[in-house]
């Protein structure tokens, strides 16, 4: 049997290059944390409880390598303008989610869009950076009998000729095109496809030892496979560590190692 391990047993070294954040946004009541839970754990709660703001991690054993992804589920109301900069600058991948049937949803996704590419761009000319910002953007709640507040050529004048944005109307309730959506984002990443919800298999912490590439005692996991591990008690880094990773991934960082912990 692989050794049972408690949270604050398992530390492991990540190469920076290997961790990404993913930052969704979007107004309150659209569906965020849904499409959250279902990435996370493949539940859907009908129950609406406002978020302030959630912070997620989730391992990955993918081909022989460990990734490590951070998830970061924001307020919709965004009280604070800084940390909703500071969210945008740490962010690698970017989920944007609107309700088909409310407009002003609609309007503070084209919002959120213009502020990220504005962000990101001032960031690309401090440090040199030419990376593009993968982005998606949702139409959820499309398994309901509503009346739709947006138009197709809206959709497509904000999506249309960005190489690095899709769009993908999708129901967290139902599950309709959620695990073909992460799937697109990862693709317009470069990130390994076993990242999407719907590609690797999901074991609890006590594997661990999968990112630890020793040997699979247990044979019910096999090496080669990909494996997904949700992190219990995750926490968000300090605003100097936020910092730290900015400066990682912008500067050049990314050949240096960063040791990454369940915690």
């Amino acid at each position: 049997m692989i050794k049972k391990m408690t949270p604050a047993e398992i530390e492991f070294d990540i190469p920076a290059k290997n961790c990404y954040r993913m930052v969704i946004m979007g107004s309150t009541k659209v569906g965020k944390t849904a499409i959250i839970s279902r990435f996370l754990n493949e539940r859907f709660d009908d129950q609406y409880t406002p978020t302030i703001e959630d912070f997620h991690r989730k391992f990955y054993s993918i081909r022989g390598d460990v990734y490590q992804l951070d998830i970061l589920d924001t307020s919709g109301n965004h009280p604070f303008p800084a940390m909703r900069r500071l969210s945008i600058l740490t962010g690698d991948v970017f989920i944007l989610v609107f309700s088909l049937d409310n407009r002003d949803s609609f309007q503070e996704v084209q919002r959120l869009k213009k502020q990220i590419l504005e962000t990101k761009s001032c960031l690309k000319n401090k440090t040199k950076e030419n990376t593009a910002v993968p982005l998606v953007i949702c139409g959820n709640k499309c398994d309901r009998e509503l009346y739709r507040e947006v138009k197709d050529e809206e959709i497509e004048q904000l999506v249309g000729g960005d190489e690095n944005c899709a769009y993908f109307e999708i129901s967290a309730k139902r599950n309709a095109n959620v695990d073909q959506m992460f799937s697109k984002l990862f693709t317009m990443a470069k990130l390994p496809s076993e990242m999407s919800p719907d590609r690797h298999r999901k074991v609890s912490v006590q594997y661990c030892d999968v990112l630890h590439r020793k040997s699979f005692r247990n044979k019910k996991l096999k090496n080669g496979d990909a494996y997904g591990i949700v992190a219990p008690f995750a926490r968000r880094p300090s605003v100097q560590s936020d910092l730290m990773y900015i400066r990682e991934k912008a500067v050049g960082g990314a050949q240096s190692k960063d040791r990454c912990a369940i915690c």
